[in-house]
């Protein structure tokens, strides 16, 4: 698929679909086309976001242990080729799809099939999904304002199998505390492994805290910019690119990559004035807003304004003043 081969009638029908936040009566993919065209565009911007919930977690220390994969609502596939990229395909041995569609699951297992030769690549079985078999590593992608309620509890069954889980959702406010609320059911079952400093209760959920929500932003490629036909698909789709907010949980059943103490997560976006720059920081005291004066850490200022990794950092604060700080990616990479 090509720019200049997008099915432009297919993208409106899909997003307007996407954009009516409910449950579908029926499979949207209707034609290969369909998901080729989504695969191109909107696939790769949620491609994108994972890219950047994976960074996360290879920064954290953390990499499925499970050599299996089932990548659940897989649409085009996305999530799964993203995973398998970032942690390497040699450290897998099979990625089992299933989409509501059959379409859906053709196209994503033979995107892989094609991607990772020597993987083991099937669309999975009515049986697998009613059965008690474990499941290793569980990928969920942008369902959740979508799925019935039986569904939904499907979903939880299975989650209830995994080794592991990483579910990526978009960052709207109602999706995030949906995310969140799903997050209470399953820490107790497993190590909170990210985007969560802490194993305690989601502040944001806290009585009074109702406007809150956690949601991150992804970086898109620099390049889609001088780009023609991202540029074009833009325009035409009403989208502004440089806008990727997501929300995300990941689960571990044996991990102990969780963050030490000492960590907290900047919810959102910093906020930057001309003297200083505000931040919503989530760690294991709860969600307080922070402020850094520029003058405190000139660098640290400039690099909340301008860093593309995930916002995670160890402060030196004084109260709610934060006097500087370190992050995650700067800690761990060499």
């Amino acid at each position: 698929m090509t720019w200049s081969e997008l099915d432009w009638p297919a993208l409106d029908r899909l997003r307007d679909g996407f954009l009516s936040g409910s449950p579908s009566a029926a499979p949207y993919w209707r034609t290969a086309s369909d998901l080729a065209s989504y695969d191109l565009t909107y696939g790769e911007r949620i491609g994108w976001k994972w890219d950047h919930v994976l960074r996360e977690l290879k920064l954290r220390g953390w990499a499925p242990r499970a050599r299996s994969v089932l990548d659940w609502g897989c649409g085009s596939g996305i999530a799964g080729r993203r995973t398998i990229s970032a942690f390497g395909p040699e450290n897998f041995a099979s990625l089992l799809v299933w989409d509501h569609s059959a379409a859906a699951c053709d196209f994503a297992a033979d995107a892989a099939a094609r991607a990772f030769p020597s993987l083991d690549v099937a669309t999975v079985t009515p049986g697998f999904l009613a059965s008690t078999e474990p499941v290793g590593l569980l990928l969920v992608s942008h369902v959740l304002n979508e799925l019935t309620p039986a569904a939904l509890d499907s979903l939880r069954a299975l989650v209830s199998r995994a080794e592991s889980v990483i579910w990526v959702e978009p960052g709207t406010h109602d999706v995030s505390r949906s995310l969140g609320a799903l997050r209470e059911e399953f820490r107790a079952r497993f190590t909170l492994v990210a985007p969560c400093t802490h194993p305690l209760a989601c502040p944001a959920l806290a009585p009074g805290r109702e406007r809150d929500w956690c949601h991150f932003f992804a970086p898109p490629p620099s390049a889609i910019f001088a780009d023609s036909g991202w540029v074009k698909f833009g325009q035409r789709a009403g989208i502004d690119l440089r806008s990727l907010p997501y929300c995300f949980i990941a689960l571990d059943r044996q991990s102990t990559a969780a963050a030490p103490p000492g960590w907290s997560r900047i919810i959102g976006r910093p906020e930057h004035f001309k003297p200083y720059v505000r931040v919503l920081n989530c760690d294991a005291d709860g969600l307080a807003e922070l402020t850094l004066a520029k003058r405190a850490d000139p660098a640290l200022y400039k690099e909340l304004d301008r860093t593309r990794e995930p916002l995670v950092y160890r402060w030196r604060r004084e109260g709610d003043a934060i006097l500087s700080g370190s992050s995650v990616a700067r800690v761990s990479d060499p």
